[in-house]
């Protein structure tokens, strides 16, 4: 039995008696002055609930159904003949090689490169490596994917025909024809179009790469810096040529002769000095590629180095100028280098770097430091900074294996014998002494293990004046007042 009270109806009823059977309700009795506003108000309010409850039931299920979407996808089956046979998965850009068979161009392109010459499916040799798009599979691929779109499969969209060898060779050819010329805007024009197709996919990437675009462009960038005129003139060109460049990366040894050149080289140097970032940090990348005896005899160069340290555009940029610097430092007219370097204030500069710098940065900044302590003025520079000690202790066990070696060379060379007793001590109230014979027990390369181990014996001498320092100097503090 149930009771019921409509709202805002107490003037015509007080109540009504349900009785609940097989799911239905059946109103028993009725107290109300007015039946016929009851039939009419109680018939319209159980339709009115009957509607609502459907809503919300509908309404519902979407809501499991949206939040089950995931479990709906894996449930779909991708028809077989929609499937890579290398990957197994759904094919973006299907193509048929020579035996007929249809594979996803990034499979099998990899698998040719990694030196398979058969059809993985066929298993007979592959009489050519032409590729022909399949636009049959891929317009029916695209058709399923529309119609199950409903369950979260996005279409793929209709792939890019990849640049061929001869669309490569053919614009490398025009490039240099408008160098020679002179012909700055149909050479920009050319040079974007390379950097469109790079830009495409690394298949592109790869294939401008293999036919001989770099060289191509080192010639280009060459010829219009070597014109007699004002770099500011050929600018916009020698800036597209040296944003392609940077992604053909190594450059091959004959490119590297071209780009070695004087006036090249100036160019690079010029960029460096200016205000666009990204110039400067292509013209860095760019100048890294470059032999370190075409490097020596250019003017600027060393000043650029460093000012492109000191004013960063990047993590890398600031690793290209670094490991520039190591290798001019480390060529046979190493100590000249060098001693060029100290004066311009590289072991302020690399310190510097080092306060916050990341594994890759602080791996060739330590490199650099440990180079320039070969030369006399190097470590007179190194110990006048009070920040040398410090950071090189600091980075020892904490950054890489190659930071550890490279922070125990410097120390080795800068705590020599004719030392004084108060830099060892400092070094000992820093913690050196541990942490060298935790390097020690981990493990080390024979000559870090060679220094580290001088550098005990070293320390050792001075231990008992070290901890008689410290006691003296801070265990007062620790002391309390007898009164």
């Amino acid at each position: 039995m149930l009771y019921y009270k409509i709202p805002n109806t107490h003037h015509f009823l007080s109540f009504i008696t349900f009785t609940y059977n097989s799911s239905k309700l059946y109103p028993t009795s009725i107290h109300t002055k007015n039946r016929k506003f009851y039939y009419y108000y109680y018939y319209s309010n159980m339709v009115l609930s009957w509607t609502k409850g459907r809503v919300f039931r509908r309404a519902r299920k979407g809501k499991e159904l949206k939040n089950f979407g995931g479990d709906l996808e894996i449930d779909i089956a991708i028809p077989t003949h929609f499937r890579c046979p290398v990957t197994l998965d759904m094919m973006k850009d299907p193509v048929t090689v020579s035996t007929g068979i249809t594979y996803d161009r990034d499979s099998i392109e990899k698998w040719i490169e990694s030196g398979n010459r058969t059809c993985p499916v066929t298993k007979t040799e592959l009489t050519t490596f032409d590729m022909i798009p399949n636009h049959a599979i891929r317009r029916m691929i695209q058709d399923w994917c529309v119609e199950h779109r409903s369950h979260g499969i996005e279409r793929i969209p209709t792939p890019r025909i990849p640049v061929t060898p001869y669309e490569v060779a053919d614009t490398c050819t025009r490039i240099l024809s408008a160098a020679q010329h002179g012909d700055e805007n149909k050479c920009v024009e050319l040079v974007s179009k390379i950097k469109a197709w790079g830009r495409e996919s690394e298949r592109n990437k790869r294939c401008i790469v293999s036919n001989g675009a770099a060289l191509a462009l080192a010639n280009a960038f060459n010829s219009f810096s070597s014109r007699g005129l004002l770099i500011e003139k050929n600018v916009v060109v020698l800036d597209e040529i040296l944003g392609a460049l940077v992604w053909m990366r190594p450059l091959s040894e004959e490119g590297r002769s071209v780009l070695g050149s004087s006036s090249s080289i100036s160019c690079m140097v010029w960029f460096m000095n200016g205000k666009q970032l990204s110039t400067r940090q292509n013209a860095a990348l760019v100048l890294k590629e470059m032999h370190v005896e075409a490097l020596v005899k250019c003017v600027g160069v060393f000043e650029a180095l460093i000012n492109m340290i000191k004013e960063p555009v990047g993590s890398g940029s600031t690793k290209a100028c670094l490991s520039t610097i190591f290798n001019l430092v480390n060529n046979k007219r190493g100590v000249t280098t060098c001693q060029r370097f100290v004066e311009l204030g590289l072991v302020d500069v690399v310190l510097e770097v080092l306060v916050d710098a990341e594994r890759g940065v602080c791996e060739k900044a330590l490199g650099v430091l440990d180079s320039v302590c070969d030369c006399k003025q190097g470590v007179e520079m190194a110990k006048a900074n009070a920040l040398t000690l410090p950071l090189v202790i600091k980075k020892l066990l904490r950054v890489s294996e190659l930071c550890s070696s490279f922070a125990v060379s410097v120390l080795w060379k800068l705590c020599d014998k004719n030392i004084e007793e108060g830099v060892l001590i400092e070094a000992l109230q820093m913690g050196v002494f541990h942490k060298l014979l935790v390097l020690l027990q981990v493990g080390c390369g024979e000559g870090t293990k060679e220094k580290a181990t001088e550098l005990l014996k070293l320390l050792n001498s001075c231990r008992s004046k070290a901890e008689c320092v410290h006691h003296s100097s801070l265990d007062f503090k620790h002391l309390k007042n007898p009164f």
